[in-house]
C-alpha cells in the first residue's frame, strides 16, 4: 500500500514461475523492484520475467544481475559420479585451464587459465562458500600444491574464494557482455554487476551501455575485499551499491561484516547513492512459513542502518513461501519506521560533494523545513531522478512525492528511501517551464490515496529553468494555494 513504509524491497524471481498472478502477489504484499539474477537463467527465461512485470505494472523496475568475473572449479570427471569426497589432511595439485579438463581426485582445475601465476603460497582456497578449505603448501609455473584443511565433498563448478589474493580476472565476461546488450534491448532499468573490484570494472560496464546509448543505471556489488579497500572510487563511479553478503562473508571473517556493512551504508547516503543489503535475510522463509527471530533482527538492523532498499534472493526465486516473505520484510520495515527516536532527518551528515550541489542544498532545506514545519508531503518535478535521490539521501520524515516525466526516470527512482514516484506524460503543447502543473498532479494522486486537507502544507522543490541546471527552487504552502495558483495561471 502507498506510503507504509520507505524502506523498499527488492525481490529475486525465477523464470519458472514468472507469472502474471505471482508478480501480482508479491507486488501487492510490498515488493518494490524485481531482481533477475542471470547466473540462473536463460535470455528467453529473463524476458519472460520482464514480461510478467510489466503486465503487472509498467512502473515496477528491474535489476539484472551479471554473473560477474569469478573463479569456479570445473566439471567433476565423469567416473566420479558428479562428486569426489576429500579427507582433511589430503593432498591434491590445482591447475587452471582455459579448456575445461575436468577434475579428477589428483588435480582439481579452476576455469581461469593463469590462476597459479596470482596465487601465493600460503594462500587459502575456498571452494563452495567455503565448504571446503585448501591451503597452498608449495607451487610451480603450472601447479600449486595443496592441503585440505576443511575435506567435503567436490562437486562440478563450485565457486572459489581466494582471500586477500588479487586475481587477473576480466572485468565483464562475454556472457555478461550478452546479457548486458540484452538488457539494453529489453528495457531493464539497473545493472547489478558482480565482484566489482574498482572503478574499473564499473567502466567496463559503462562503456557497453555507452555505446548503445542507454540510462541504465550501475549497480555495484561488493562482496570481495579488493571492492571494501576500492570502495571510495566504486561508489563515486557507481549509481548505486549492493552489499552482497553471501560472497562477502567467505572473503572476510563473519564478524567483520556487520561493520564493512555499516561503513558500505554510510558511504553510500553520503554520496547520495542509493544502498542495498542483500543475501540470506529472511533465509529460512524459503522452507519455512516464519522467520527466524535472528532474521527479523537482521532485517531491523539494516532498516535501522538507513539503507534504501532490503532484498529477498531464494526465498522469492524458489522458497515456498515467496508471498510470506515480502510481506514479512514488510511488516518489519512498517514497524521500525515507527520509531520515531530513532528515525530522524540526515540533514546535519557531512554529505559529499556533487557537481549540481544547489539541487543538493534545496533538497537539505527542504528536509529542513519538514523538521520544523507541519510539512505533509515534499514535492517535485524530475526529469532525471537526481533531485528525488538527493532527497532521499536526508531521509526525512516526510513522503517524497517525485513527478517524473520519463518511465525510466519513476522507475530508477522506485529504488530510493521514501520516494513515491509517479508519472505524467506531458503533452507536446505544454511548457516544461510551467511551475505548478505538477504539484497539481502530485495532489491529484495523494488525493486518490489519502484524505488531504486544504490547509495541509507542501514543500515543492522545483527547477524555473531547463532540467539541465537541476533545482532552483523551494516553496513551502499550503495545498489551496497551490490549487489557487493553478487557477489562476490557467486563466493567463
Amino acid at each position: 500500500m502507498w506510503g507504509e513504509k520507505k524502506t523498499k524491497i527488492v525481490a529475486t524471481l525465477s523464470d519458472f514461475r514468472a507469472n502474471e498472478e505471482f508478480v501480482r502477489g508479491l507486488f501487492e504484499a510490498g515488493m518494490d523492484v524485481v531482481r533477475i539474477n542471470s547466473a540462473h537463467v536463460t535470455e528467453e527465461g529473463a524476458a519472460k520475467i520482464v514480461e510478467a512485470v510489466r503486465r503487472v505494472n509498467p512502473a515496477i523496475p528491474v535489476i539484472l544481475d551479471t554473473k560477474g568475473p569469478e573463479i569456479r572449479v570445473t566439471a567433476v570427471a565423469d567416473e566420479y559420479g558428479g562428486a569426489i569426497g576429500f579427507q582433511t589432511g589430503e593432498r591434491v595439485k590445482v591447475r587452471g585451464t582455459a579448456d575445461g579438463e575436468p577434475s579428477t581426485r589428483d588435480t582439481i582445475y579452476f576455469n581461469v587459465a593463469t590462476v597459479v601465476r596470482d596465487i601465493a603460497v600460503g594462500a587459502r582456497l575456498l571452494i563452495a562458500d567455503g565448504e571446503l578449505e585448501l591451503r597452498v603448501t608449495d607451487k610451480t609455473d603450472e601447479e600449486l600444491m595443496c592441503e585440505f584443511v576443511r575435506g567435503g565433498t567436490l562437486r562440478s563448478r563450485k565457486s572459489v574464494n581466494v582471500p586477500g589474493m588479487k586475481i587477473d580476472l576480466p572485468s565483464v565476461t562475454e556472457k555478461d557482455r550478452r546479457f548486458i546488450e540484452w538488457a539494453v534491448k529489453n528495457d531493464v532499468d539497473f545493472i547489478a554487476h558482480s565482484f566489482v573490484r574498482s572503478a574499473g570494472d564499473v567502466h567496463a560496464v559503462q562503456e557497453i551501455l555507452d555505446r548503445y546509448d542507454s540510462p541504465i543505471k550501475i549497480i555495484s556489488k561488493i562482496e570481495n575485499q579488493q571492492g571494501i579497500d576500492n570502495l571510495d572510487e566504486i561508489v563515486e563511479a557507481s549509481y548505486g551499491v549492493m552489499v552482497a553478503r553471501g560472497d562477502l562473508g567467505v572473503e572476510l571473517p563473519a564478524e567483520a561484516i556487520p561493520n564493512a556493512q555499516r561503513r558500505i551504508v554510510e558511504r553510500c547516503i553520503a554520496a547520495k547513492r542509493p544502498v542495498i543489503i542483500a543475501t540470506q535475510m529472511l533465509y529460512s522463509m524459503v522452507r519455512s512459513p516464519r522467520p527466524t527471530r535472528a532474521e527479523v533482527s537482521d532485517v531491523a538492523s539494516a532498516i535501522y542502518e538507513r539503507v534504501d532498499a532490503v532484498m529477498l534472493s531464494d526465498e522469492t526465486a524458489m522458497g515456498d513461501y515467496p508471498v510470506e516473505a515480502v510481506s514479512t520484510m514488510s511488516r518489519v520495515a512498517r514497524e521500525i519506521e515507527k520509531d520515531e527516536t530513532h528515525f530522524t532527518p540526515m540533514i546535519d551528515m557531512n554529505m559529499v560533494s556533487v557537481n549540481h550541489e544547489i539541487t543538493a542544498q534545496l533538497a537539505r532545506s527542504a528536509v529542513r523545513a519538514s523538521t520544523n514545519l507541519p510539512i505533509r508531503y515534499v514535492v517535485l518535478d524530475t526529469a532525471t531522478g537526481r533531485t528525488g535521490r538527493y532527497l532521499a539521501a536526508f531521509r526525512g520524515r516526510c513522503q517524497v512525492l517525485a513527478v517524473c516525466y520519463t518511465r525510466h526516470a519513476q522507475r530508477i527512482l522506485a529504488l530510493s528511501y521514501g520516494v513515491v514516484p509517479i508519472l505524467r506524460e506531458q503533452q507536446s503543447h505544454e511548457r516544461y517551464q510551467d511551475r505548478y502543473h505538477f504539484v497539481i498532479d502530485a495532489l491529484d494522486f495523494i488525493q486518490r490515496k489519502h484524505a488531504i486537507e486544504p490547509t495541509d502544507l507542501l514543500a515543492v522543490v522545483g527547477g524555473s529553468f531547463d532540467s539541465k541546471y537541476g533545482a532552483s527552487y523551494l516553496e513551502i504552502s499550503s495545498a489551496e494555494r497551490f490549487r489557487e495558483r493553478d487557477a489562476v495561471c490557467d486563466g493567463c
